[in-house]
């Protein structure tokens, strides 16, 4: 069926859109890299767990504190990098057809990019709080200003978040089925 008012399409323009479209296909290497990031912070994880396990009895109660808040860290950052990497797949380069999975994500069904950004933006900002709160665990031995940049930028991130979150809301949405 031809679309009303337009021209028709031309070998040259069928050419055109067939490379524009498939460089989409030039994200899967930054995909990849990511997994492997994400490889990079299972084996920082593992270390930092050994280091708990064997300090369990030499650490005190804060230093403890200090560990399990790297590794929650960990966790938040490996959540972001999973997010990214197969809705940001899903979006913008392939569907995964995960369809009646067991294991599909229940956020991948109505992924699209305006609820990514929204998503990364509150993990950035789940992200960012554990910092925050590793910095107020450790703030005898930090300086003020150390302390005070640390809550503006935090604050920051909570202002984008709320920000995108809002322009989201305001633009029109298709009506779900």
């Amino acid at each position: 069926m031809k679309r009303p008012n337009t021209q028709p399409i031309t070998t040259s323009n069928k050419i055109l859109s067939s490379i524009l479209f498939g460089s989409r296909w030039l994200q899967v290497p930054l995909y990849l890299g990511l997994i492997g990031a994400q490889l990079v912070y299972v084996v920082h994880f593992m270390v930092e767990l050994q280091h708990l396990v064997t300090g369990t009895f030499s650490l005190n109660e804060e230093a403890i504190m200090l560990i399990v808040l790297g590794l929650i860290d960990v966790v938040m950052i490996s959540n972001l990098l999973i997010m990214v990497i197969v809705g940001g797949y899903e979006t913008f380069v392939s569907r995964l057809n995960l369809e009646g999975h067991p294991d599909e994500p229940e956020w991948l069904s109505h992924v699209n990019a305006n609820v990514l950004k929204v998503k990364l933006a509150t993990a950035i900002i789940g992200i960012s709080s554990i910092h925050l709160l590793k910095t107020f665990i450790n703030a005898p031995n930090l300086t003020d200003k150390v302390l005070m940049w640390q809550t503006i930028i935090h604050m920051a991130f909570i202002a984008s978040a709320v920000s995108i979150a809002y322009i989201d809301k305001l633009m029109p949405h298709p009506d779900k089925h």
